[in-house]
């Protein structure tokens, strides 16, 4: 869907879009323009009225996703993952990767401990 909004603050990683709804649209940097964007000053500023398309809507999260480039296609509807956002499960499996890995690498658990074993008297 294609809305005519109105931008409302420009951060570094984007810009927020007041499309009529409760919530402001976020235009990620990314989504600023076709070609490489370094600072999103140099596309928008607060006041400027753009067109923008809606890429997705997270009600839970209370988010809405925008791009000022019209020839994207909106992303299929995920289905939530009980609740648990993907930087969580990220957190969580990197916690337990170390927590293996150290207890494999416990003292008197490997190799070199067992070659010191032989020396000891």
């Amino acid at each position: 869907m294609i809305l005519e909004g109105t931008v409302t603050n420009v951060a570094n990683f984007g810009a927020f879009v007041d499309i009529g709804v409760h919530q402001d649209g976020l235009v990620h940097i990314s989504m600023l323009s076709n070609s490489f964007v370094e600072d999103p000053h140099t596309v928008v500023k607060a006041g400027d009225v753009v067109k923008v398309k809606v890429l997705e809507v997270d009600a839970a999260r209370k988010r809405i996703a925008l791009t000022m480039r019209l020839d994207d296609k909106p992303t299929d509807k995920k289905e939530p993952t009980s609740g648990r956002n993907s930087a969580e499960i990220c957190k969580n499996t990197q916690k337990n990767d170390r927590l293996q890995s150290n207890n494999r690498n416990a003292f008197g658990n490997n190799a070199f401990a067992d070659a010191l074993k032989g020396w000891k008297k």
